[in-house]
């Protein structure tokens, strides 16, 4: 089933010798010799659908504590270390003589990169968007809902995961102020974030996007419900692959048109992974502000004092760039909530790795799931927070 061409078309990584690209993911292959590699394609509630090439994916089972409420709790599978879409999976084929009919995941390779989300609720929980992905398209319409604050968070999620982030402005066809839209963003031009704004329903418009869709590429779609992530799919894929809907006139927000995280592979030879719109954007505590808000760290670093709080302080370098116009206020206010918010899940993430090292009162721990030994065939049957949680604004986009 090991097809090196046909796993290259899904983005698998082969050195210049063919085998694949990294020591680890060759290690493990060792170690599981009856097991073959797959890309996780699709990713519901019930389970994963993978791929071995770009043809249809076929249902498998999940390893069985994947299958237990995930935790923090030593000996137990936190949701953010269980597969999702993009990763490479080991499978191993089911036994003929078994009642179990589907193929079993026993290990999951180590990511390349991989982005990632406080899950919302009020419980710590990190959610896992996407796995290998080369590229992140942060999309955001053209319309009454463009929000430069929410395209500043998501690239705070986006930044250390390895990926190269790109916002794509959409309907271009139905905006009454791009340069204005495109001026709001000339801070990205800090972090060298390229913005390209594009008509969705042109395929013309859309060919701005090829230079990050090149063939064994990853790209995957994040943004809010109604910014047009479907309808940007489909003119990629050449056909009417993901449902597109309406947009509420009341606010232009849409509803939710794609329902669950899919990889598609394209004509490019890229895959591309569409999302769901996400109603909270919660930073998970690993997120590094001041990369993100290079423009103002610089600014901060000419302050009188070193720890200078931007408020009421003398000679405030800050200060002044937003009296002289040239440090947008309302980006210096996102700026210090992100900080905020990012130093409580910081926290709150120390107290879950805490949690998770602690020894485990209901047994021993899971050993990882690589460390496993492959499933045997199954015989037939006879006859501390230190800050309140912060508040996320609905202007981050809803579900």
């Amino acid at each position: 089933m090991n097809d090196n061409h046909a796993l290259q078309a899904i983005g698998w990584p082969l050195d210049d010798h063919g085998r694949p690209a990294f020591a680890a993911w060759r290690e493990m292959l060792a170690d599981f010799p009856t097991a073959y590699p797959a890309r996780v394609v699709e990713q519901h509630r019930t389970g994963y659908v993978v791929a071995v090439g770009p043809e249809e994916g076929m249902a498998v089972e999940s390893p069985p504590h994947w299958q237990r409420a995930p935790s923090y709790r030593k000996g137990a599978t936190p949701t953010e270390q269980r597969a999702g879409v993009g990763d490479w999976v080991l499978v191993e084929p089911a036994p003929e003589d078994a009642i179990v009919t589907k193929d079993q995941i026993v290990a999951l390779l180590p990511r390349r990169t991989a982005i990632k989300r406080g899950a919302a609720g009020e419980h710590y929980k990190q959610q896992l968007i996407a796995a290998n992905v080369d590229t992140v398209f942060v999309v955001c319409g053209l319309d009454s809902d463009f929000n430069p604050r929410r395209i500043e968070r998501y690239l705070l999620l986006v930044s250390g995961s390895g990926a190269v982030p790109v916002v794509v402005l959409t309907k271009l066809d139905q905006a009454d102020d791009v340069p204005g839209s495109l001026e709001a963003l000339i801070d990205l031009a800090a972090q060298d974030v390229p913005v390209r704004a594009v008509n969705a329903l042109d395929p013309d418009s859309v060919a701005s996007l090829n230079p990050w869709l090149r063939p064994g590429t990853t790209a995957v779609l994040v943004g809010s419900s109604g910014a047009g992530k479907s309808t940007l799919t489909n003119t990629l894929v050449g056909s009417e692959r993901m449902k597109t809907g309406a947009v509420r006139e009341s606010d232009e927000r849409g509803r939710h048109t794609t329902t669950h995280r899919a990889l598609i592979p394209l004509e490019s030879g890229a895959c591309l992974i569409d999302t769901p719109g996400m109603r909270e954007l919660k930073p998970t505590g690993e997120e590094d502000v001041a990369e993100n808000f290079s423009d103002i760290d610089a600014l901060g670093a000419n302050c009188r004092f070193r720890d200078c709080r931007h408020a009421s302080e003398p000679d405030c370098a800050i200060r002044a760039a937003i009296e002289d116009g040239k440090l947008d206020p309302r980006r210096f206010a996102n700026y210090v909530k992100l900080q905020e918010e990012v130093a409580g899940a910081a926290d709150k993430l120390a107290e879950r790795q805490t949690q998770h090292a602690a020894p485990a009162t209901n047994g021993a721990a899971a050993p990882p799931l690589s460390a496993r030994p492959a499933r045997k065939p199954v015989e037939k049957a006879p006859g501390k927070p230190s800050r309140q949680r912060p508040r996320i604004d609905d202007d981050y986009g809803e579900d």
